[in-house]
Formats: C-alpha cells, structure tokens, sequence
C-alpha cells in the first residue's frame, strides 16, 4: 500500500494529517505490518498534553507492545474509541478508520521536522 500524498511522517512510522490547527495521528501501514494482529490500544486521555516524541499511545500486536508517539506538541482533542472494540482498524485501514488520536497543536512549526511522503519512502526502502 502506498502512502496517501497528503501526509507527513515521522522516522518512527506515524503519519500525521494537517487539519487546520489540528492533526490526525495514526501509524503507517509499513508499522501494522511489521507488528502483526493488533489486539489491544491503548489510547491516550482526552485533555492530555503531550509534548512532541513522547509516548502518545500503545499498540499491541501478537508480536510486541509498541509505543506510539507524538509527532507534534499539543492537546488530545479526540480519540478513536472504534479502537478499544476493534483494534483490527489498524490493520485493515491504517491511514482511515485506523487513526488513533487528534490533536490540537501548541507549535505548528514543529510540522517543519517531519518526513514528506518521498522522505518517509525512502527510509522505509532502504
């Protein structure tokens, strides 16, 4: 599955999608794979403050537990409660009902340190 031309990356494989001052966080479809079944997510705390490369969430596979990111700082707005009953999202659709979290950014700038669609490909093929 290629990368939608929409996004932004991260060296840890989350994409994040630019909604105005806000940003849809989820992990690329390279990620699911390389983890296997997901089974359980644990999902941040709406209203929480998350500062950019802390963790942000966990996803369990029937591989490992994985830590899951902050691409940018800001403010849990919402969470994909689909998640806690079918976890599976990510698997099958991780760049659309597979989304873990929304943000509201505190530094939009920090946008600036991400990966471009043909920068996160080239690390993924190497």
């Amino acid at each position: 599955m290629s990368q939608p031309e929409n996004l932004l990356f991260t060296n840890d494989h989350e994409w994040v999608r630019v909604e105005g001052g806000n940003v849809v966080i989820g992990i690329t479809d390279y990620a699911q794979e390389a983890l296997g079944d997901v089974v359980f997510v644990q999902l941040p705390t709406p209203n929480d403050v998350v500062n950019a490369n802390s963790t942000l969430s966990e996803v369990e596979s029937t591989k490992s537990v994985s830590d899951i990111y902050a691409p940018v700082s800001g403010t849990v707005t919402k969470v994909n409660s689909a998640l806690s009953t079918n976890p599976e999202l990510i698997n099958s659709s991780p760049y659309g009902e597979g989304w873990i979290a929304v943000l509201e950014m505190s530094d939009p700038q920090e946008l600036d340190n991400l990966l471009s669609r043909e920068e996160y490909q080239s690390l993924i093929d190497k």
